[in-house]
């Protein structure tokens, strides 16, 4: 699929079918994440890739009861690790490490529109109640939920804003 095809065609889905997403995909979404570009090459991200029933459930209850994340094969939980981050300072732990994560799942989501998945990207929710129910150590900060699924429903696309109001020649 050509990369400016899957930017315009992609949605956020919040509808997912039963398909159980095969193997091999979910190694070329792994690829897609280690393949992201990274600040400074530190790569200070770990991501988490949940099948389990009650811990979608759990991560679902923390993003404000968004059932549909529960109902989704598989969830990607992206996080920033402070440990590596810490590197590059103040800077690198609050705002370095957050692009990582971001960079990283985009990248996945535009290889899983290419293998006819769907994702949507969940940024509200409750982190403690995250973190405990993946169990993560102190140094690891969950800022990104990913359901992924074949789309039960697929949106049509909102509307932009025009290039005027978004981009800026100078």
């Amino acid at each position: 699929m050509d990369v400016m095809q899957a930017i315009k065609e992609r949605r956020s889905i919040r509808s997912f079918t039963d398909y159980r997403i095969p193997e091999e995909t979910i190694e070329n979404l792994i690829e897609a994440l280690l393949w992201a570009p990274s600040a400074g090459n530190l790569q200070s991200r770990k991501f988490y890739f949940i099948r389990d029933d009650v811990l979608k459930m759990r991560l679902a209850a923390a993003a404000l009861d968004q059932t549909f994340i529960a109902e989704a094969p598989l969830v990607v939980v992206g996080c920033t690790d402070s440990l590596i981050s810490s590197r590059y300072g103040e800077r690198g732990v609050n705002l370095y490490t957050v692009q990582d994560v971001a960079v990283s799942l985009m990248c996945m989501m535009l290889a899983a529109h290419a293998e006819g998945l769907g994702t949507v990207w969940v940024g509200a929710f409750r982190e403690k109640e995250a973190a405990t129910a993946l169990k993560l150590p102190g140094n690891l900060r969950p800022v990104a939920i990913v359901p992924v699924g074949r789309p039960a429903r697929v949106p049509t696309a909102p509307a932009r804003v025009s290039r005027e109001d978004a981009v800026t020649f100078l």
